[in-house]
């Protein structure tokens, strides 16, 4: 419909518009209008229902919702809490301060020092009220407390070492001094004090600081991995250390640089894990910088102050040194000194100021041929030195473990030999005669080829069929003492003693039991010998020695331990892996040959008994009834002897061996039913078998006193040893661990 556009029709048009607004103020129904002659329609535009009407909806599907921007806002409204610091029980202010702004007051120490089993290792000196308010408050010192995560961990013993291993240190036990040697036995958690202290010296100090901003820990090359495991299990990701167990020259130099270049009090890598080759081999990139701590684990390695292993670590720009060896003294006090001097250099003088004012007074009074004027004398100066050393050094056995350990069953077992044996022995003496060598004083390289020759021979004689077919000194005409048709190829058990009651072991400890066991060897010809074995008997088997690289050892130790795994027994030289392995998946271990030195049997016998064992433990020391290998047991026995006397402190130490009866190496005893035992003259036993109680009069002191028990096959409380006494078994020591504390027989 056109409407007019003539000026006259838009005013009047807009006329009444403005009426119509006026009216919608007080509605009321509007007046009917009337149709237009044209079309009958009312005008565009015109309303007839009330504004207060809602429309209708109009009709769909699909289902009703909320409003979501309501919904949110209700949600955020629960969810949203004030700030709130997240230490528990925190009682500090919580007043709003920008980043970066000092805080007012006194400073506070980063744990609670009074908090339920809290382990303070520094405690500030208490003022009075009056210091109090002269004291500068940002230089007042705060109280130092090992973190909770790992204080709620550490044993009663730990608790005290991470003690004293921070008094030294900080040079709070000696002024000036900043080592120590941490000498516990094996087994007493030595790596987690040592862990507890890295980390509290890298988080805090009196000073409301870091005490130190890096760390590096040298250990033999099969603990590197060990060490980062052991980190990441106690710290929990809080602290990423660099550990370097391979790589090119290049590449590790790289990583050494970018360790030694970080600086600040939040360092990315603050521990850094090598191993005594590696750092040996790139010692030059890290005596660049400064360390705050270094950590030598296994540390009895740095024995001699002329290797270049010690060189380079001496050279290392760090005071403060921890030593951790469990067998801090393996062959004389000369080597002791050695490990003193390192971590405190001068504690003890020079190397010739030692051995003449301590080390020859100490061996001439624990000579069983001293007069009682040298005893006095080496007693004295034995007094002086341990006063010295304790200040450094923290020892603690491991009858502690006795709380926390199953029974530990320790064995010295005699095998007599076969008579191929004791032929190819006797023949081996009546050839190389290098006994009087030996008498003149004289120690040659065809002596020690004897000494290693016999005690091969002791194993199995298979070790020495080459030198018999070669017919080399001591070894002409041999081959005709071997069976017809003999062959290495195959063991023959029957032609060793010792192999002979190792099979016995294994065979019993399969058929009776569920327990897997730890063959250890000086020799890899022997561990050959032990596949060979396993093989014809069809064990499985695992074997760790030199030719394992590094990643594949842990490997292979993680998967033995596990209690799905189906191996039965782990070989193991002891030369590779006897220290710091942890074997516990085992509970029986055989040492089937004696090291000259005892340090390193004490090592290998302790990788089945140590935290984490939940069986009774069986220690078998194997050795040849009569021979070389009896005399290297009695050499280690005087060895333990002045150790236990200086780092153990113990006084009543029975000087067993003259060291002339010590030279008499190259003689065979075919009448006895064991050479120790004759020449400890022990008093417990008569005619041959122990009488409980000892007999009245007798000192029972005289015995060696780490062997509780002499026994035959009466008195033997192992059954499975039992069970293969008859196959070659002469004599057996043996001695419970801390019986007397969990009242055994």
């Amino acid at each position: 419909q056109r409407r007019s556009l003539a000026p006259s029709q838009l005013a009047k048009r807009k006329a009444g518009d403005e009426e119509e607004e006026e009216e919608e103020e007080d509605w009321h129904p509007p007046a009917a209008r009337k149709r237009q002659k044209a079309g009958g329609e009312a005008e565009s535009g015109e309303c007839y229902r009330s504004p207060f009407r809602k429309p209708l909806a109009a009709l769909t599907n699909r289902p009703h919702c909320l409003d979501s921007t309501q919904h949110e806002a209700f949600i955020r409204s629960i969810l949203s809490k004030p700030f709130k610091v997240p230490i528990p029980n925190y009682k500090g202010p919580l007043g709003l301060r920008a980043l970066g702004i000092k805080r007012a007051g006194l400073r506070s120490p980063l744990h609670d020092p009074f908090e339920e089993g809290a382990l303070v290792l520094y405690e500030p000196p208490v003022l009075s009220a009056h210091d109090q308010l002269k004291i500068d408050k940002d230089k007042a010192p705060v109280h130092v407390v090992v973190d909770p995560v790992l204080s709620r961990v550490l044993r009663p013993h730990q608790r005290e070492g991470v003690k004293f291993l921070w008094d030294c240190v900080t040079s709070r036990r000696i002024p000036g001094s900043h080592g120590c040697i941490m000498a516990d036995e094996m087994g007493l958690g030595k790596t987690l004090q040592c862990i507890t202290l890295m980390w509290t010296l890298l988080r805090q100090s009196p000073d409301c600081k870091p005490e130190i901003e890096k760390a590096v820990v040298v250990s033999p090359s099969s603990l590197v991995r060990n060490w980062y495991n052991e980190v990441e299990k106690w710290l929990g990701g809080r602290i990423q250390p660099l550990a370097i167990d391979g790589g090119s020259k290049e590449e590790i130099d790289r990583k050494l640089v970018g360790f030694m270049n970080q600086r600040g009090l939040r360092v990315p890598s603050p521990i850094l894990i090598i191993s005594y080759e590696t750092f040996r081999l790139h010692a030059e990139v890290l005596q660049k910088g400064s360390v705050g701590l270094v950590i030598c684990d296994e540390g009895h390695r740095l024995k001699n102050s002329e290797n270049q292993t010690y060189q380079a670590l001496n050279s290392l720009n760090t005071p403060r040194r921890v030593l951790i060896s469990g067998t801090p003294i393996q062959n004389d006090l000369l080597e002791y000194f050695s490990l003193v001097h390192f971590v405190n250099s001068g504690i003890l003088g020079t190397a010739q100021e030692f051995k003449r004012h301590f080390e020859m007074p100490i061996l001439k009074g624990r000579d069983a041929d001293a007069s009682e004027a040298e005893r006095h004398k080496g007693e004295e100066r034995l007094k002086e030195l341990i006063s010295i050393v304790n200040r450094c050094l923290i020892r603690r056995t491991s009858d502690i473990l006795s709380k926390y350990l199953p029974v530990k069953i320790e064995q010295v077992v005699c095998c007599r030999l076969t008579p191929l044996q004791a032929e190819l022995y006797k023949n081996f003496l009546k050839q190389a005669k290098p006994v009087e060598e030996l008498k003149e004083g004289k120690i040659s390289v065809s002596s020690l080829s004897s000494i290693t020759s016999l005690k091969k021979l002791c194993n199995h004689p298979a070790l020495i069929h080459d030198k018999c077919v070669e017919e080399e000194e001591g070894f002409m005409g041999a081959l005709d003492l071997f069976p017809a048709g003999y062959s290495t190829k195959s063991v023959e058990p029957q032609l060793s003693g010792k192999m002979l009651v190792l099979d016995y072991i294994l065979a019993v400890t399969k058929s009776t039991s569920s327990d897997k066991v730890v063959l250890v060897s000086n020799y890899t010809q022997t561990l050959d010998l032990f596949e060979k074995l396993c093989r014809s008997r069809r064990y499985l088997y695992v074997r760790l020695d030199g030719t394992m690289s590094i990643k594949k050892r842990a490997k292979i130790v993680e998967r033995f331990n596990s209690p799905s795994s189906p191996e039965f027994i782990f070989m193991l030289s002891s030369k590779a892996g006897g220290c710091g392995l942890n074997l516990i998946g085992a509970n029986r271990l055989v040492m089937f040959d004696p090291d000259w030195n005892p340090a390193n049997d004490e090592q290998a016998m302790a990788r089945v008994w140590r935290d984490g064992q939940k069986k009774m433990c069986y220690i078998y020391r194997l050795l040849s009834t009569g021979t070389i290998e009896e005399k290297i047991f009695q050499r280690q026995t005087h060895k333990k002897a002045l150790s236990s006397c200086v780092v153990d402190e113990e006084q009543d130490v029975e000087r067993h061996f003259s060291l002339g009866e010590l030279k008499e190496l190259f003689t065979l005893n075919e009448t006895t039913t064991s050479d120790t035992h004759d020449k400890i003259k022990c008093r417990r036993c008569v005619n041959g078998h122990q009488v409980r109680p000892p007999p009245e009069g007798s000192d029972c002191t005289s015995d060696v006193s780490q062997w509780h028990h002499c026994a035959d096959k009466r008195g033997l409380q192992d059954s499975v040893l039992k069970a293969a006494w008859d196959a070659a078994v002469t004599f057996a020591f043996h001695h419970h661990s801390h019986e007397e504390q969990r009242g055994i027989p």
